[in-house]
């Protein structure tokens, strides 16, 4: 059997890939995103391997079946972290021992980490979240058992007290502290990279972008501070599973059973499983790969070890949540709405743009879902 590797840009590969595999002639082996399962499922076949072992060996199987069949898992878990520049940390008289462990404390260092010139102006942002809220309100709501969805699983839940009390803890962030600016940029990416931010959110795959982009910057990591000194939080933040191969159930058998054959190996090796989460900034989710030198030696994946299981997977996000999100905090910091405004605006967008895509959350699926009534208030 000849295997024939095509690459195109993310644009690109979403909208050729359906409609080459509708036309069948599209490859018997595809990468997947379960992003774009809406999109794919319907031209995809379920696994041939024992789900049932798998699931022994993976964390989240359970929560991919489909009428008891799997179509794809996850081969590694990324998620959020605090990346901090270590030269600013150091010049502000910080150690490894002032790792915030509660925001009360990250606000504390945040300040220590602040610069402004003599007319008050920031030189030196502690923390920007610039272009990274409709991420981290996700998070910011797990942590106090704010769910995404309502309890029918598919209605978006948004408006919320809790949702208001974290998008104000973000603007009295800027406004009362003033450890960042909406003016400071609009990239905090760049921003961070560039030695004008000392801490910034960001997910696994950040790992990689600062030494492509930014390969004398000096970096670590933390993981996200908790509302609470006395418990953990219900969710750290939300997770997105990294996907398993898709397989076209439209090529030819023969082209299938080998398609078959090849996730089978991918799943099993745990050099493979290593190599591609570790590249892509993800937390392996082959449970024999926990505790593995090399994973544990990874600066992110270290930290990423002492909360992993702490993290939740809603399920597939829909492509308009992170959109819509976007706007609320832009309509409170650039056009002057309350919070309060601004985040029913944002349900009620949320509401007529999901209002025809099929997707169910799984948040009832995650481990400490029963410890809910202890948060949500």
């Amino acid at each position: 059997m000849k295997f024939t590797f095509v690459e195109n840009s993310w644009d690109d590969y979403w909208t050729k890939l359906p409609l080459t595999i509708q036309n069948r002639k599209g490859p018997a082996l595809f990468n997947f995103h379960n992003s774009k399962e809406d999109l794919l499922l319907p031209f995809m076949a379920p696994y041939t391997l024992d789900t049932k072992a798998l699931a022994k060996d993976y964390l989240g199987v359970p929560s991919h079946l489909k009428g008891g069949k799997l179509y794809y898992t996850d081969y590694g878990f990324m998620t959020a972290a605090m990346f901090y520049n270590k030269k600013l940390w150091k010049e502000a008289g910080l150690t490894d021992k002032d790792f915030p462990k509660t925001w009360d404390q990250f606000r504390a260092v945040a300040k220590k980490l602040t610069k402004t010139d003599a007319k008050g102006n920031i030189t030196q942002a502690g923390y920007n979240f610039n272009g990274k809220y409709d991420a981290m309100i996700m998070g910011l709501n797990y942590q106090r058992g704010g769910l995404l969805y309502k309890a029918d699983k598919k209605s978006i839940n948004f408006d919320t007290p809790t949702t208001i009390a974290s998008t104000k803890f973000l603007v009295d962030l800027y406004n009362l502290d003033k450890v960042g600016s909406k003016d400071f940029g609009t990239d905090a990416n760049a921003s961070f990279g560039q030695e004008q931010t000392a801490i910034v959110y960001n997910w696994g795959w950040f790992k990689n972008y600062l030494p492509d982009n930014f390969p004398k910057l000096e970096w670590g990591v933390f993981n996200l501070p908790s509302p609470y000194s006395d418990k953990a939080p219900f969710a750290y933040d939300r997770y997105n599973g990294e996907s398993t191969f898709g397989v076209n159930k439209l090529a030819p058998a023969d082209q299938q059973a080998v398609a078959q054959d090849v996730v089978k190996f991918f799943v099993t090796n745990e050099d493979v499983i290593r190599k591609w989460s570790m590249m892509f900034g993800c937390f392996p989710a082959k449970n024999s790969l926990r505790a593995d030198p090399i994973v544990i030696g990874d600066p992110l994946t270290k930290e990423l070890s002492k909360i992993i299981d702490r993290t939740i997977w809603p399920g597939v996000i829909p492509g308009p949540i992170e959109t819509d999100l976007k706007a609320t905090l832009q309509e409170v910091l650039y056009n002057g709405m309350t919070v309060e405004a601004a985040v029913t605006k944002t349900q009620k967008q949320l509401e007529r743009d999901l209002k025809n895509i099929d997707f169910t959350s799984v948040e009832d699926q995650y481990t400490y879902f029963k410890d809910l009534p202890k948060y949500a208030k």
